[in-house]
């Protein structure tokens, strides 16, 4: 009973910088069930108190998780753009993390293009031959030992716009604007987030990762911002349910008219 009078007290402490993932939504919450809204608070913020990761990191891997083509929440990356702003990101580190949000979208052709193969040759279609054309993207992430088997099904059926995405993916991971182990962070809160969950990106990755000098512990750090994530199903429905029982209250008490 102490700890949780301690947690109510504590969650009622915290200003609204300090509330990571929450938006008003937390307030309501503290109205209808402050005892659970001290706990999943403490849980939530742990990322952005513990200190395991800087702060402007914690806040671009939670834009990365917002602005994710899979997720595409609106409040949620306003808030972490302006968060990360705050705590010292430049405009080129969160445009990074957004064009990297957007390249997410090839998990589409390496789901889909092996299929594609597979049914192709089991109904006995060959897909049409390919001129030869450069492929210099391509060619040079071979060349560096950086390509990735996965992507071999789509490049089959397709080198030329293979090689145009990978000219695209290609600054993400050229050090310039976010460090090799910043990159491979990021990457995989894109692909362990719980609206995605590709998990032979998030090995892939996490191995990448490990190379790069990123500690367990980080990589654990990362996990937990995309577990965190969660509570946006309280941002997006506690203000909607708050609006309903208001509506029905006003209704109730209207008087009624007379027959």
């Amino acid at each position: 009973m102490a700890e949780t009078q301690q947690a109510v007290k504590d969650s009622a402490s915290l200003s609204s910088e300090e509330t990571g993932p929450w938006e008003a939504a937390i307030r309501t919450l503290r109205e209808w069930d402050p005892a659970w809204a001290a706990t999943c608070l403490k849980m939530t913020t742990n990322p952005w108190n513990r200190g395991a990761l800087p702060r402007k990191f914690v806040e671009l891997v939670s834009l990365a998780l917002n602005a994710a083509c899979t997720n595409l929440n609106p409040e949620g990356t306003r808030r972490h753009i302006h968060a990360a702003v705050s705590a010292g990101a430049t405009r080129d580190e969160i445009l990074m993390v957004l064009k990297m949000a957007s390249l997410l979208s090839i998990h589409t052709c390496s789901l889909g293009a092996p299929i594609l193969l597979e049914e192709a040759a089991a109904a006995g279609i060959k897909p049409a031959a390919k001129d030869v054309a450069a492929t210099p993207a391509s060619d040079k992430l071979r060349a560096l030992g950086q390509w990735n088997t996965a992507w071999d099904p789509f490049f089959e059926l397709d080198p030329v716009w293979t090689d145009e995405f990978m000219a695209a993916g290609a600054p993400v991971y050229g050090g310039k604007v976010l460090s090799s182990k910043e990159a491979e962070l990021l990457s995989i809160a894109f692909d362990a987030s719980y609206t995605h969950m590709y998990a032979p990106g998030t090995r892939r990755h996490i191995r990448a990762a490990l190379k790069a000098g990123a500690t367990v512990e980080e990589i654990m750090e990362v996990l937990k911002l995309c577990v965190v994530q969660g509570v946006q199903a309280c941002n997006l429905g506690v203000p909607i349910l708050a609006e309903e029982l208001a509506d029905r209250a006003r209704a109730a008490s209207a008087p009624s008219r007379p027959g």
